[in-house]
């Protein structure tokens, strides 16, 4: 990966400049069976939509903290690096009383209403499908996306030293993302381009974060992103990770 890059957003940049056919997430729901695997354009064009959902249609602008109240899932990765390209805060799991945007899933949507911003909801059902009646007082993620452009450009720049994430009560600028990802690679056997990492990690601890997302991401890696793995035997484990081409595993 390039050694300029600074934030989470320039390091996708960088991953789609290098290969943008290879996969980059991968994505399994062990409760119902669906599998998504996102290349790394595909990806990128699922990012490029929601940053200008998030700059044009919610205003939202750099500084901004926006709550994701959201598991370890494709759309939720998406939205990581979303809340990156436009300089954003991404409060994962945060106080949606404190934000100026909630983005919620099922299980979240009351609690997402204490945010008196813009209320963006996400049904995370497979292929993802909209809401027969979307939740009261939350826009359809899915209704909004699809119409949002495939290329983004920031209205200003966004500052790698400005806070981008928090998580677990921590806060990150965009550089420390980039910089913690990088030094967690090794330890995750993330050895750079073809590294495959398989995580049930949830995405509300730095670790998950970092196992599900950020580490492959900083070394031209990927990712095969599992929830609810507790429901997959030990054998049909063991015949995704040899399927997947997994190298590494945290789980």
């Amino acid at each position: 990966m390039n050694a300029t890059d600074r934030t989470p957003a320039d390091l996708l940049r960088s991953a789609l400049a290098a290969d943008p056919a290879r996969p980059l997430v991968t994505f399994y729901d062990d409760a119902t069976g669906e599998r998504v695997e996102l290349s790394v354009a595909t990806f990128a064009n699922w990012v490029a939509k929601t940053a200008n959902l998030l700059q044009d249609e919610l205003s939202a602008a750099p500084g901004d903290r926006v709550a994701l109240l959201l598991p370890a899932h494709w759309q939720t990765a998406v939205w990581l690096l979303a809340c990156s390209s436009v300089g954003v805060i991404a409060d994962v799991a945060g106080d949606p009383a404190a934000a100026d945007h909630v983005v919620a899933g099922p299980g979240r949507f009351e609690a997402g209403l204490a945010c008196s911003g813009d209320r963006i909801a996400l049904s995370l059902a497979p292929l993802g499908r909209r809401f027969p009646i979307p939740p009261a007082g939350y826009a359809d993620y899915a209704v909004e996306v699809p119409t949002q452009g495939d290329r983004f450009q920031p209205y200003a720049p966004v500052d790698p030293e400005e806070p981008a994430l928090i998580v677990a009560g921590a806060e990150y600028t965009g550089a420390e993302v980039v910089e913690r990802a990088r030094a967690d690679a090794p330890g995750l056997d993330l050895t750079g381009p073809g590294s495959r990492i398989l995580s049930a990690l949830p995405y509300d601890t730095w670790e998950g974060l970092s196992a599900g997302l950020y580490a492959a991401l900083s070394t031209g890696g990927s990712v095969v992103l599992c929830r609810h793995l507790e429901q997959l035997g030990e054998d049909a484990l063991a015949k995704r990770i040899e399927s997947e081409r997994v190298t590494a595993t945290a789980r």
